[in-house]
């Protein structure tokens, strides 16, 4: 089967613009559908290239099967991509009922619509629970004890998806677990980052940065996006890849730190001498913060979850990804940040 069109669950949000362009890139290209609950913004970036007018919108409710179903019919896409998902930081109800309840209604839709392919925006984040994690391929266990609710709920919906693959009905699905994406578009990660910049907060490192962390830039994530749509289409791979996961790095590690320092030289700014919070400290300061913010009624800065974060191992081996998709990160870590700082710049983040 072909890939004439697809239609991208929560393609308006941060990785779904890059899932857009990538498969604008393709040769021949397919007719993209979007359907989320806004619509793709007015004014995008120059990294965005492809035409906006030339994208079908569907505006809806993924825990809506109405309106889920509707835009099935209209799209009747090749193959679905499912990267809908709320931004760290909400209610648990929130994460409950996008990541669990709305992948349930695509599931159940897609399976009544005929559709026979579906690929999964998962997060490499549902095998992590506070513990380090060295080159942790595809067996590794997801931990009963989840670290927090976003990827408990990401756990649960990706297990959903690849119980749901079936060689016989046929309903073939696929788990994409991309770790630390970032890039043109992102809200949180490199924003954040140039915050604390802004803030004079960049001497203060909490851990020893001993600890090898992956990132990866949003288009290369996209890109494994359609390697495994494509595979899923393909009846010679298809068997290969229904009902499997796979980690989407970069394939670089590198230290927690660095990607921050390097956010920051970009911006012209190198520190001379660092303030090291080793991890006991810092935790303990993280439950202070967590404390007299709530008295004072303010966001904490800093919290014993996001130093379990910041200090722990956590990079991942995407041979599998390497081997059976043909994955291959297109774009490094250093041209990525220069990518979204000078995003950041054009919009004024």
């Amino acid at each position: 089967m072909s890939l004439d069109s697809v239609l991208l669950i929560g393609g308006a949000g941060f990785l779904g613009l890059h899932l857009i362009q990538q498969f604008w890139n393709e040769s021949p290209r397919p007719e993209i559908h979007v359907f989320d609950i806004r619509p793709i913004p007015d004014k995008i970036s120059k990294y965005f290239t492809f035409d906006p007018a030339a994208i079908h919108i569907h505006i809806g409710d993924l825990t809506s099967e109405d309106d889920v179903k509707l835009a099935i019919k209209e799209s009747n896409p090749s193959v679905i991509v499912h990267s809908a998902s709320p931004m760290h930081g909400l209610p648990q109800a929130v994460y409950e009922k996008v990541n669990i309840q709305g992948t349930a209604n695509l599931i159940k839709c897609a399976k009544d619509m005929g559709i026979t392919a579906l690929v999964y925006t998962s997060s490499a984040g549902v095998i992590f629970n506070g513990q380090d994690i060295h080159n942790a391929d595809e067996s590794w266990p997801i931990p009963e004890v989840p670290m927090d609710g976003y990827n408990e709920t990401k756990a649960i919906a990706e297990e959903m998806v690849l119980k749901a693959n079936s060689f016989d009905e046929p309903f073939y699905t696929v788990a994409l677990r991309p770790a630390g994406i970032f890039g043109p578009g992102d809200r949180q990660l490199v924003p954040g980052l140039r915050n604390v910049l802004k803030n004079g907060q960049t001497k203060f490192q909490v851990g020893d940065n001993n600890n090898l962390f992956d990132w990866t830039y949003a288009g290369n994530v996209a890109d494994a996006h359609i390697l495994a749509a494509k595979k899923l289409l393909d009846p010679s791979s298809l068997h290969q890849v229904g009902g499997e996961k796979f980690f989407i790095t970069n394939d670089t590690p590198s230290y927690f730190w660095t990607l921050a320092r390097t956010v920051w030289k970009a911006d012209g700014h190198i520190d001379s001498y660092n303030i090291v919070l080793n991890r006991p400290v810092a935790i303990v300061a993280g439950y202070l913060s967590e404390f007299f913010s709530k008295i004072l009624k303010k966001e904490p800065g800093l919290t014993p979850f996001r130093v379990k974060v910041v200090c722990a191992y956590r990079y991942h081996n995407i041979t599998k990804a390497k081997t059976i998709l043909g994955y291959k990160p297109q774009v490094g870590l250093e041209e990525g940040i220069r990518y979204t700082l000078d995003w950041m710049n054009e919009t004024n983040q």
